[in-house]
């Protein structure tokens, strides 16, 4: 499957300059290491375990399981950046896991990632005009996901759980062209038409 082959380049914007001991939570098959520049100590956590064995060729150390069910076996103050890309909205206690975390990072470390908005356009037009929210195999509606955030949702948890956020910002782009503009005009004419 696709979604344990990604690398996700996009996310190389957001780590820290320096970093030397990494921890992916949903590692998947290891491919981010493969944008990861210099000589550092990397461990994966991987629920999947074809995906794990697969990781754990490119990582010094993957464990295989959900965070909740492994996070014991990590060592404390320990990772000084630590990459949870699409991973949070998939855990039971997000609460737990963003407290649970703290003891296993460093002083001075970083956590990185990235996290689904919900208020993604599409989504709200799925929920606006088709007025359906239908779970799929992958994206937003991801039938694995257990939580949903808004930006400003996930800032509120971040900030509740003592973390310092240095940046945010949506990753994809959307490009705009006429013909896009007047899909969105036939949308947004069609959708002013049901309410009058």
């Amino acid at each position: 499957m696709e979604y344990y082959k990604s690398e996700r380049k996009e996310i190389l914007q957001l780590l820290p300059m320096t970093y030397n001991k990494v921890l992916e939570i949903g590692c998947g098959e290891g491919n981010f290491v493969n944008n990861m520049d210099g000589e550092f100590e990397i461990w994966g956590i991987e629920p999947n375990i074809s995906a794990a064995n697969i990781a754990s060729s490119k990582m010094h150390k993957v464990i295989s399981g959900y965070y909740e069910e492994v996070y014991k076996e990590l060592p404390d103050q320990h990772f000084d950046l630590v990459i949870c890309n699409d991973v949070v909205e998939h855990m039971k206690d997000h609460d737990f896991f963003f407290n649970s975390i703290k003891l296993k990072m460093a002083s001075k470390s970083y956590i990185v990632g990235s996290i689904p908005n919900v208020r993604y356009f599409l989504n709200l037009k799925h929920l606006l005009i088709d007025k359906d929210w239908k779970y799929c195999d992958f994206g937003i509606l991801d039938n694995t996901h257990l939580r949903f955030f808004t930006q400003k949702s996930i800032i509120r948890t971040f900030t509740k759980h003592k973390f310092k956020i240095n940046k945010i910002k949506g990753l994809y782009k959307i490009s705009v062209n006429y013909k896009s503009i007047k899909s969105l005009l036939n949308i947004f004419v069609l959708y002013l038409s049901v309410i009058i």
